[in-house]
């Protein structure tokens, strides 16, 4: 059996993204990892960070992003079905640059490929979430956050990234363009995993944290409305009141250990606490009120959720 690693990127360094700890993460299991990487700008460093890794394992593929040809985020998909054509394995393990797994999960996620490969009812393997916010001691636990996604894909020619490369559906004939098309996809059929995604996309100074969000605004709305929105907007993200949100009391992984030793923005966060708050998604009382029932009465279950797979039992 082998797993192939694969992820997409573009001014990773510039954008305050965690690029070398999400491919180191998965390295181990991986006989290989395929990066796209973007046109990135003049002052980005992200192939010197990637190639600090200093693993013969990792393949660079140097792409362009055209956001014209493809608008709405979807140049994210494609950027991610360029990595995954060039994959070889049987399995092809997704981290987007944000997105780190812990050494302790690395064997257990091995033994699920292996339990798996033959039974071909099983497209890909889904994996539970924790998404961190505004610093690495707390993470949101909220119905306004997706709790589980796909990826781990079987290496299947009509399986490709959707919408924002969030995630994947089968799409038979596929045209390479219209990621965000409904009709004549499929959802996979997906098994767990007990392991989870540490997601950091939401850990940046304030300052990065603006910087990411234009950029994903420009990607997804274009650029003259992104900088149209971003004009009203603050230099800095407010994260609002950290107090409400769950603390994480367990150990990140290894890869992380520097990069965590290197935040230094915590009176900036402090300093917001003060102000009237920012009412984010998940601080809204509809989500507040769903969370609370579902973590109460449900296990942590999410009821009325989209979720883009089948779950089969396996």
């Amino acid at each position: 059996m082998r797993i192939s690693g694969f992820t997409m990127v573009r001014n990773a360094t510039k954008l305050y993204y965690p690029i070398k700890q999400a491919i180191a993460s998965i390295l181990p299991i991986c006989d290989e990892f395929v990066v796209a990487l973007g046109d990135c700008d003049a002052d980005d460093r992200t192939l010197d960070e990637i190639r600090s890794i200093g693993s013969d394992k990792i393949r660079i593929i140097r792409t362009e992003w055209d956001l014209d040809k493809y608008p709405r985020g979807m140049e994210h998909a494609h950027q991610t079905d360029i990595a995954k054509a060039a994959c070889t394995g049987d399995w092809l393990f997704y981290v987007q640059s944000d997105e780190v797994v812990h050494e302790d999960d690395l064997p257990t996620i091995r033994m699920r490929c292996e339990e798996l490969l033959h039974d071909k009812t099983v497209d890909g393997i889904l994996f539970k979430y924790r998404h961190f916010w505004g610093d690495y001691d707390h993470y949101i636990t909220s119905h306004a956050w997706y709790a589980n996604e796909i990826r781990i894909v079987r290496n299947d020619k009509d399986i490709h990234s959707w919408e924002s490369a969030q995630s994947f559906r089968r799409i038979p004939d596929f045209d390479g363009i219209h990621y965000r098309q409904k009709k004549g996809t499929f959802k996979l059929k997906v098994a767990r995993v007990d392991a989870y995604i540490y997601h950091y996309g939401w850990v940046r100074p304030p300052a990065y944290m603006q910087k990411k969000r234009k950029a994903f605004e420009t990607i997804h709305s274009g650029r003259t409305r992104a900088e149209e929105f971003f004009r009203k907007e603050q230099e800095e993200f407010d994260f609002g009141n950290l107090s409400q949100l769950s603390v994480y009391q367990d150990a990140h992984p290894n890869v992380m250990q520097e990069r965590i030793r290197q935040f230094n923005w915590a009176d900036q966060l402090e300093r917001r606490r003060h102000k009237v708050p920012v009412r984010h998604k998940h601080e809204r009382l509809k989500y507040r009120i769903l969370t609370f029932i579902e973590q109460t009465f449900l296990g942590g279950r999410q009821i009325m959720s989209f979720k883009n797979y089948r779950l089969v039992s396996r």
